[in-house]
């Protein structure tokens, strides 16, 4: 202790001799002094079967680098914390792949937030030209749907890298300003990287081998579906056909916590939870002749592990899909990206068709009666080109995989390429929409439902009028959503769940115990027990003499309790909501474990399977601090020598001249 106390004491002395500071009390306040953390969004590293992606420290230790502007990297400097702007960024990592050397030297990475180079961005895009294209139904995976692509994050980069805030960026910018200026002084602003990767300590650089040393967990989460009405599942009667509706509600990038995806897919999981909205309005649900069936995808953006599950549990006839059979899917209406469908007063909108089958022409003459209906709004809706390679990248790919003849339309704001410019980017965010676009989607998604579930050859216009989007839901979900203010803390949020953080992210996750069709608040996402509550809410049936809350457990045994994370108490409603577990279908989880399972060649999609996981780790952090130069250091350490060997012979004399005085006395 006696060294800490010293330490203060020293460093007192020092900073009051720069100039008045406050009172350093202990080694904390010492380290605030001396630290200044980061914030920032780190860049991680995932795993596959095949190898691993992302970022992380190149070994066990963290990594100290001298912070230099990306302009001013000269190779005088050792492994750099480079600070780059947005606009390089896409050049930089081009740089890193096609310069082995350049590579080796990079210490870390610091890329700025820069709101105003975002808007003069023309594009970027870390994912490929083709998402996921071994999944697409056709031959075509060449196709540039995603013409932006870099695929930079599909890379392993062994340094760490991060994304700065907008208060962080200002300071990484004086840093390395100061550094620059003061070239020839002995002290220097230095980043303090901490990303060490348990993977990377522990040698284990795929899926399979990791998992085995538990290093890692692989991505997953809870989907959620929902009908409407509510399916009885001891009724004698026939099952109806199903029509299903489905959205994701994940997303990808480069940076693991700044995964919105505002408008793929986010903007489309709003058009269909207002769609919802919209529809529960109906207290009579008699003229359905088909079921309609809302489902939400969680892991899409990673191997379709949200998409592939639910047809695993399809095929076990498990009780996650209860009251559910993939013989009745009649067809699939997929609401993708459609934030960007407002264009100079037009809301424009394509639909994307899987086959010509009877169900899939119902469905595109359901959209167009609706569109119909919806004349004064001036929405269209046109076919997609028949020059585009098939559907684009989409859930509706991976039922066509297991299906060809699945019926089904992928409902977007482009034809033959994105228009999302910053697909699976950080930049996709809130200003990267339009609430216009989301209600006009979710206008037509509504009446388009209405009118397959009566199935009547003429429909009454005042129904379809009747069939009205809440703008303000609209409104209130992008804002819940898609922002930090009030995002998960919002009022709507809050009525159905008790959220564990406020900023939102669509990333997908990890899936941390045994799936189970019942998880524990704290095993499932905020966005997942949000959409469940939501759905349940609005898809539930008015019963006489229902419980008001579910204390004592809901008296019916069809009934569920939704909102009981907010009150403790709950409330029982009559509805057919269920998760379903989203990870591979190649993991089994036995004994606290999970285990990859040996590739079966009689399921197709399980042997593309890249089975993705993330490595875990102990801390990850960022900080900046000056340190002195080596030689400064060393100049001091003399220095203190020297007044040291100084004193002591200055006492020597004094003790003999005192001696030899005191004598004479």
């Amino acid at each position: 202790m006696l060294w800490r106390l010293l330490l203060c004491i020293i460093a007192q002395l020092h900073f009051s001799l720069s100039g008045p500071v406050d009172s350093l009390d202990s080694v904390p306040d010492l380290e605030r002094t001396m630290y200044r953390v980061v914030d920032g969004f780190p860049c991680v590293r995932l795993l596959n079967l095949s190898g691993e992606i992302g970022c992380s420290n190149p070994g066990r230790e963290k990594v100290v680098a001298q912070i230099v502007k990306f302009s001013n990297v000269d190779e005088t400097i050792q492994s750099p914390a480079i600070l780059i702007s947005l606009d390089e960024l896409q050049s930089f990592f081009e740089r890193v792949a096609g310069d082995p050397d350049f590579a080796k030297n990079i210490g870390g990475v610091l890329v700025e937030a820069g709101t105003m180079v975002q808007k003069k961005l023309k594009g970027f895009s870390p994912a490929e030209k083709f998402p996921q294209a071994k999944f697409a139904p056709y031959q075509n995976i060449n196709y540039k749907w995603n013409p932006n692509g870099s695929g930079i994050m599909w890379h392993t980069y062994n340094f760490p890298v991060f994304l700065l805030s907008e208060n962080s960026t200002t300071t990484l910018e004086e840093a390395a300003i100061k550094n620059e200026k003061s070239k020839e002084a002995y002290s220097m602003d230095v980043a303090d990287f901490h990303l060490v990767m348990q993977t990377t300590k522990a040698g284990t650089h795929n899926s399979e081998s990791c998992l085995k040393e538990r290093t890692c967990l692989p991505l997953g989460g809870y989907s959620v579906w929902s009908s409407l009405p509510p399916v009885n599942t001891s009724s004698s009667e026939s099952p109806k056909s199903i029509v299903l509706a489905v959205a994701s509600m994940d997303s990808a990038s480069f940076f693991r916590d700044k995964s919105l995806g505002a408008d793929s897919p986010i903007s489309g999981l709003i058009a269909m939870l207002a769609a919802v909205d919209a529809l529960s309005h109906f207290y009579d649900f008699k003229d359905f002749k088909k079921q309609l069936v809302f489902l939400v995808f969680t892991g899409e953006a990673w191997g379709y592990l949200g998409s592939r599950s639910f047809l695993h549990e399809l095929d076990l006839h498990s009780d996650t899909v209860k009251g559910l059979d993939s013989t009745l899917i009649e067809t699939v209406l997929e609401i993708g990206s459609i934030g960007k469908g407002f264009n100079h007063g037009v809301k424009t909108f394509f639909a994307h068709a899987a086959g010509d089958s009877l169900a899939t022409n119902e469905t595109l003459n359901a959209l167009q009666h609706a569109q119909i209906s919806l004349k004064s709004e001036n929405i269209q809706i046109s076919t997609a080109s028949t020059s585009n390679p098939g559907i684009p990248p989409s859930s509706l790919m991976v039922f066509l995989k297991k299906n060809p003849q699945t019926s089904g339309v992928v409902l977007e704001d482009f034809d033959g390429a994105f228009a999302n410019e910053f697909y699976h980017s950080h930049l996709d965010d809130i200003s990267n929409i339009n609430s216009t676009s989301i209600v006009a989607a979710a206008s037509l998604v509504a009446r388009s439902l209405y009118i397959l579930a009566c199935d009547k050859k003429q429909l009454s216009v005042s129904d379809l009028n009747a069939i009205n989007v809440n703008v303000s839901l609209v409104k209130e979900l992008m804002a819940c959503l898609l922002s930090c203010d009030p995002g998960f803390s919002c009022g709507l949020i809050r009525s159905y769940i008790s959220p564990s953080s406020t900023c939102p992210s669509s990333y997908v996750g990890v899936v941390t115990g045994d799936p189970s069709s019942t998880p524990h608040p704290g095993y499932s996402s905020d966005i997942s027990r949000f959409i469940w509550n939501f759905l349940a809410d609005r898809t539930s049936m008015w019963k006489e003499n229902a419980s008001s809350n579910c204390q004592q457990g809901c008296s019916d045994p069809g009934d569920m309790c939704i909102k009981s994370e907010t009150d403790g108490k709950g409330v029982c409603v009559s509805s057919t909501t269920r998760y379903v577990p989203a990870y591979s279908t190649r993991l089994r989880f036995e004994s606290g474990s999970w285990t990859v399972l040996p590739p079966n060649s009689s399921d197709a999609m399980g042997m593309l399977d890249p089975v993705w996981t993330e490595s875990n780790w102990e801390v990850i952090g960022l900080r900046i601090y000056t340190r002195q130069d080596a030689a400064y250091d060393r100049l001091v350490l003399l220095g203190g020598l020297a007044i040291t060997i100084f004193s002591y012979i200055i006492i020597v004399l004094t003790r003999a001249i005192i001696t030899k005085t005191l004598k004479r006395d």
